[in-house]
């Protein structure tokens, strides 16, 4: 039967159960009581709760000790209710068996001997102690230590490779960028967004669309922002993820890739790079660089599975260095330029970046029409400069001040655009390349910028 004590507790505790006092004290009782497999219990539950207690890891030493060490709790007579040791004398007479006749009669309330002497009578047997339940035990501790030593080696869970997520910004979180958006919705959206128009005019869902402008501009926000106006899952691969120096892997990747999209479907599939993954085989002598070229030519044309619900998309610095084969009919037949953020956007921006910053006094409008020609980077990195002259001269000053327009404005003096090399290689390409139409809205953009 349980002591009552032990009771109380029990009934406290369910009324209390965040008193760590309580259970400690509960869990002292109990190993005392014999029962060390629920101290145990007790204490590992205190020690989740508050791993530096000190009072909780010297109950779990005292209920993990061997059994033995609780042996004491056995003889103690308030423990098992037997009775005072006065009560063991009658074991005197019975050493000397010649006198066992001669002894004095005993009182009424000691049992008379009987005739023949017995011997000396065995103490009465402890209570059995449970056996210790060392997996009980185990399981109770498992989380708060991990083994010295282990000789198992690591699990490997089998899976693609390629991480899968679900975009949450749409065209809407684009500042500024009326025209490509404008671009994007002909090119692309109108199509996916109205299925009964595209079965009218029998409008096929073939063919991936190709970004390219100067690098910092937008083009991976752009595509998850695509990814998240079609409410599709969002898979993005570059070339490590794709190249392996083992033959026949990068083609391996590439298929792979395209069989995870399948699978998510609807899935947007986004190349960064695609120049560096997919450039022209005339300029290639790898072997193994050519066969990724191939493999993407026949998953694009879905030649052994259909690509429905996967939209491809792609984006570039130097679409002049793509194979020539990915850009006809069904593959990245459709092209979309983008270009530095206009004043719209580089106020979207420049807010976006300030934010979360102490600043005062910031004229957004002003930055915005002095910021011409850089890029969605390079405003960050203006951004970036003006807070740590801020942070700089509080160092040196001791007192903390906010970043304020001047320290913007300077760093916008520091900051160089980032853009005029690719602008320059890009009139290169419009002035001696082939005059084939693929460029007609970089040749425009050139011309309004004075460039040519």
């Amino acid at each position: 039967m349980e002591e009552p004590l032990i009771s109380s507790l029990r009934r406290a505790i369910a009324s209390s159960p965040d008193d760590i006092p309580l259970r400690l004290l509960l869990g002292q009782l109990l190993v005392k009581a014999g029962s060390p497999a629920e101290a145990v219990s007790l204490a590992a539950g205190v020690l989740q709760d508050a791993p530096d207690n000190v009072d909780a890891r010297q109950l779990m030493s005292e209920a993990l000790a061997p059994a033995a060490s609780t042996s004491p709790a056995s003889t103690d007579p308030t423990a098992t209710g037997a009775a005072p040791p006065a009560a063991t004398t009658p074991a005197a007479p019975a050493a000397t068996e010649p006198r066992a006749a001669d002894a004095t009669p005993p009182s009424a309330t000691i049992p008379a001997p009987a005739p023949a002497p017995p011997s000396p009578p065995a103490p009465a047997p402890a209570p059995a102690q449970p056996e210790f339940d060392w997996s009980a035990a185990e399981n109770d501790v498992h989380e708060l230590a991990q083994p010295m030593f282990t000789d198992a080696q690591p699990s490997v869970v089998p899976g693609s490779g390629f991480d899968i997520e679900r975009s949450v910004i749409t065209l809407a979180d684009v500042g500024g960028m009326t025209s490509i958006k404008k671009r994007l919705n002909a090119a692309f959206l109108a199509p996916l967004q109205n299925p009964e128009l595209r079965k009218l005019y029998s409008k096929s869902l073939r063919g991936g669309l190709l970004m390219y402008g100067p690098p910092g501009c937008g083009k991976t926000f752009i595509a998850r922002a695509i990814a998240g106006e079609l409410g599709a899952r969002f898979l993005s691969v570059g070339l490590a993820d794709i190249l392996d120096p083992m033959l026949g892997n990068s083609e391996q990747n590439v298929h792979e890739a395209f069989e995870l999209a399948r699978r998510e479907a609807p899935c947007v599939i986004f190349f960064d790079e695609i120049d560096a993954l997919g450039q022209r085989r005339s300029q290639t002598r790898n072997s193994a660089l050519r066969g990724t070229v191939n493999q993407l030519l026949t998953e694009l044309d879905g030649v052994a599975d259909q690509n429905e619900g996967v939209f491809v998309l792609a984006a570039t610095n130097q679409p002049w260095d793509v194979d020539p084969a990915l850009r006809r009919p069904g593959r990245f037949d459709r092209t979309v330029l983008v270009l530095p953020p206009d004043e719209e956007a580089r106020e979207s921006i420049f807010r976006y970046h300030l934010q979360h910053r102490p600043v005062e006094g910031i004229e957004l409008k002003a930055l915005a029409r002095a910021s011409g020609g850089l890029s969605g980077a390079d405003i960050a990195y203006v951004c970036e400069v003006a807070a740590e002259r801020a942070l700089i001269d509080s160092a040196e000053t001791g007192e903390l001040r906010l970043i304020t327009m001047r320290d913007v404005t300077e760093a916008l003096r520091e900051v160089t655009p980032s853009t005029t090399s690719w602008l320059d290689s890009a009139r290169n390409v419009v002035l001696f390349g082939d005059d084939d139409g693929t460029y007609t809205e970089l040749k425009t953009y050139l011309k309004k910028a004075k460039r040519l």
